[in-house]
Order: structure tokens, then sequence, then C-alpha cells
């Protein structure tokens, strides 16, 4: 029975061990999402794994020469237990597709922990204490924090921990 397993690959070669499975006739799945890059004050999106170091194959490891996979380029091994392969748990790789967009990368929806305005207050580090609204969360799990400092609005990133809801 055909089931998906967890294939463990070179640093950063997951798209080069996709490949070279799927030339050897293997269904090689590679989940990618696109993540926010800074680089020289420019930000971009740019195609990244969603598990890095990581792919899935599908196999039936009764029927299929599996062995071959350990010896395919830009592929470390199988995630085995002892020594034959461990099988992903059903539903995990259909899930995951199933929040592809029409590009093929899965979605990564971040759900705010606040409403754009909400007030909130600074629960943490040096500003702890002083009330805000919050403005959004950004690519790197952190809010932006409006604040009025010394009469001049200022605009704060804090991580999601160090804020809470202002009573």
């Amino acid at each position: 029975m055909d089931r998906w397993y967890a294939v463990h690959t070179h640093t950063r070669a997951e798209r080069l061990g996709r490949a070279h499975l799927h030339r050897q006739g293997f269904e090689a799945y590679l989940p990618q999402y696109l993540k926010r890059r800074r680089h020289a004050r420019r930000v971009d999106w740019t195609p990244a794994p969603l598990f890095p170091g990581y792919l899935f194959v599908r196999m039936d490891p009764a029927a299929t020469r599996w062995q071959a996979i350990r010896s395919t380029v830009g592929i470390r091994d199988l995630v085995c237990l002892g020594e034959t392969p461990s099988a992903v748990p059903a539903g995990i790789v259909e899930g995951i597709r199933a929040r592809e967009d029409d590009s093929g990368f899965v979605r990564m929806d971040k759900v705010a922990p606040f409403a754009k305005g909400d007030k909130i207050q600074i629960a943490a580090g040096a500003l702890c204490e002083q009330v805000g609204l919050f403005d959004c969360m950004t690519d790197d799990e952190r809010v932006v924090v409006l604040l009025n400092l010394l009469g001049r609005p200022l605009k704060v990133r804090l991580p999601v921990e160090a804020v809470v809801a202002y009573a």
C-alpha cells in the first residue's frame, strides 16, 4: 500500500533531491511557502521549504526498491524506525497540500491576536506598562505597536509575548 515517507536531504538540497527522485520514478513532494526576505533595504518574497532538510516520497516499501533512495543525489537517508522506513501519519501530507494556493505554495495564514486599533499594553522590556495601539503582525511573529512617546508617534516592533490586551 502506498504511503508517504519523510526523506532527510542534504543542506539546501531539497529541490535537487526531489528532481533526482522524480527521475527515478518516485512521487516526491516538497512543500514550499513564500518567505519574506530583506536584503539591502529591499523586501522580496522567495520560495522556501516548509520543512528545511526534508521532503516526502510516496511509495510501498514492500513493492519498491526503496534502498535506492539512500544513494540518490541530494538525499541523506529515509527517516526510519530501525531498519525500515517510518510512514508519515495518514492525512498529514494531504492536509499540507490542501493549504496550497494556485501557485503551489503553502499559505501561511497568521491570525493576529488583536484587531487593528486595539489598545494594548506592553508587559515586558524597556517600555513595560506603556499603552499603545495594535497596528499589524510582521512576518517574523512580531507585533507592530503605535506608541505616543514624548508627544511623538512611534512604531515599535515587539515579540507577541511582550504585549497584552489593555483592560
